[in-house]
This record gives structure tokens, sequence and C-alpha cells, in this order.
């Protein structure tokens, strides 16, 4: 048997990669949420908190003291050079932290594959990590619907994140699994199985 592989889980918005991510990590995998880290980059007293409130202003600190992430959304998705200036002083910090926990993790167990779920892993040169890219795809107003629901944003908003994100169409090409997730949650746990057992395979054969 090869060893463990990392795969890159990705996919836009209301897409449901984090669901995907708990089912693949259901199946054994370890999990390495690089947007839950990107969090962290700012948390109150780190230098990634100063950089950000430098850039886009004590508008985007919460009541709390800590950033507020969807005032900081508002900002970066209605606006390219905002998103490139927050892309340029959180992305290096994350893929710093990335490295890190994928050493450690396969120090840990050399035979768990890993999985490395992030909503920008193309965007940010991440493919380098992974042995494959998924991409979990939904059609626009399935997205929508479900973020509208979840998160509390308006559809003005979401459709803005749509817009403001690589076509899904571009990732699907870039991508060694394509997971539909239009058809509810048993649909979806079935397709997450029924990949899981072909990368089990791939392995095997290697």
């Amino acid at each position: 048997m090869t060893p463990a592989p990392v795969v890159g889980l990705t996919g836009g918005i209301g897409a449901g990669k984090s669901t995907v991510a708990a089912l693949l990590a259901e199946q054994g995998a370890e999990l390495i949420d690089a947007d839950r880290l990107g969090h962290d980059v700012y948390r109150p007293g780190s230098e990634g908190f100063r950089q950000v409130v430098a850039a886009f202003g004590a508008e985007v600190v919460a009541e709390d003291g800590t950033i507020d992430r969807r005032a900081l959304g508002a900002r970066v998705f209605a606006d390219p050079d905002a998103r490139m200036r927050l892309n340029g002083i959180v992305v290096p910090a994350i893929a710093r932290e990335v490295e890190r926990r994928l050493a450690a993790a396969r120090a840990a167990d050399p035979s768990r594959p890993i999985v490395l779920e992030a909503f920008g892993l193309l965007e940010a040169g991440w493919r380098r990590y992974c042995d494959e890219v998924w991409v979990v795809s939904v059609r626009p107003e399935t997205a929508i619907a479900r973020v509208t629901a979840s998160r509390g944003l308006t559809r003005d908003e979401v459709e803005r994140r749509i817009a403001a994100q690589p076509v899904d169409a571009d990732r699907r090409k870039l991508a060694d699994v394509v997971i539909e997730n239009d058809d509810g949650p048993e649909a979806l746990r079935a397709r997450v199985e029924d990949a899981w057992q072909k990368l089990e395979s791939r392995r095997s054969a290697g």
C-alpha cells in the first residue's frame, strides 16, 4: 500500500465542503481545516489582528474586541483590491501553520489519510501540498438558499460572494474528484463513501 495521501478539499460558499470534511473524518481521515486556522491568524493580540485593523480600520472590530467577520467579509467580497490585501496578510501565515500540521499528522500516523479543507485551496497555491484535489460542487440557487438560511446573510450578500469567488467550472477542471451536493444528505453521504472507497482502492493498487 502506498503512503497515506493528502486530499485537498475545496468548494464555493454553500457547497457543503465542511459537511463533506466531517463525513471523511468519520471514514478515518485526519482533518486540517485551513479556514478555521485563518480565523486564528487574526485573533485579538496577534500580529495578524494588528495588520487587519491597520488595513481595514476599527470598523471591522466587533464589540467583543474580535474581528467582525461579517463586516470584514462585506468589505473584501465587494472590493477585489481589499480581498487581495486581506489575502496578503492571512495566506502566508495560514500556509506556515498548514505545513506544521501536515508534518505533525504524518509523523503521528503515516498510514492515515489527511484531508486539507480550504475554501481558497487552489487560489492560494496549496495544490502542492496535496496528492488529490476533491471539489464539492453545487448549483448557485442551492448555495444561495443554504447560506441565507444558515448564516443570516441576505441574497444580495451571498450573490456578491459567489460572484467574487472562482467560477465553479474552473474548480471542476482542476479536480481529481468532483462531489455533487444538490440532492440531500443521504445522497451526499453515499457519494462521499464511494469516493473514499475508490481512494482506498487506488492506494492498495499503488
